[in-house]
């Protein structure tokens, strides 16, 4: 995420963030992710925010891997999870052929449609052939800000389209959920598994 705005809000909110997302209760669509990969398989956290998914994979017996671009969410992740999270950028990364699974939740719809295209390109190189992603977007139209932060949401349809820029992926699942956070059950958002090819 290169928005300045979108990572000092999280650096400034990162309290209430990390109280409303820590104990969310995510284990279907973090089980339905895993049931993809291998036991012990390598999986990176990207945008890992309060480190909620990263501790659950670990303590599946996951190798995990965990980065997100706030150094307040960063910090507390490491304390929470027991590992050390990297603070980067999703430009920066830059691994090849080296993740079994990257679990971006809640977390790449910050970025604006051109910059979206690359990062998922670089997410692709990142896994080994036949490797998952799973990542989510809030369900619609709308690209812009929002609350303090950028968001790109998509629909079924509108993510179809745009997957069709990038050759190394397929979608394999897609299905709509509520938000499982408290007062949010009104808000939609889009999952999907992308399966390189």
């Amino acid at each position: 995420m290169t928005d300045t705005k979108t990572l000092d809000y999280y650096n400034q909110h990162a309290d209430d963030f990390i109280a409303n997302t820590v104990d969310a209760a995510f284990s279907e669509t973090q089980d339905k992710f895993l049931s993809k990969l291998e036991k012990g398989a390598y999986i990176l956290d990207f945008g890992c925010g309060s480190g909620r998914d990263t501790k659950y994979f670990l303590e599946k017996g996951y190798k995990v891997d965990a980065m997100d671009g706030s150094a307040k969410l960063c910090a507390y992740a490491s304390a929470y999870t027991g590992i050390r999270v990297r603070q980067a950028l999703f430009q920066d990364l830059d691994a090849r052929g080296v993740y079994d699974g990257i679990w971006a939740c809640s977390s790449i719809l910050h970025l604006r449609k051109p910059e979206l295209t690359e990062v998922i390109r670089k997410m692709a190189a990142a896994l080994k052939p036949g490797g998952v992603i799973y990542t989510s977007f809030k369900h619609g139209h709308f690209e812009g800000e929002r609350n303090g932060r950028y968001f790109t949401d998509f629909t079924s349809e509108d993510f179809n389209e745009f997957l069709k820029k990038i050759d190394a992926l397929s979608l394999e699942e897609q299905w709509i959920t509520s938000d499982v956070r408290p007062v949010r059950g009104e808000e939609k958002w889009l999952n999907l598994i992308l399966r390189r090819k």
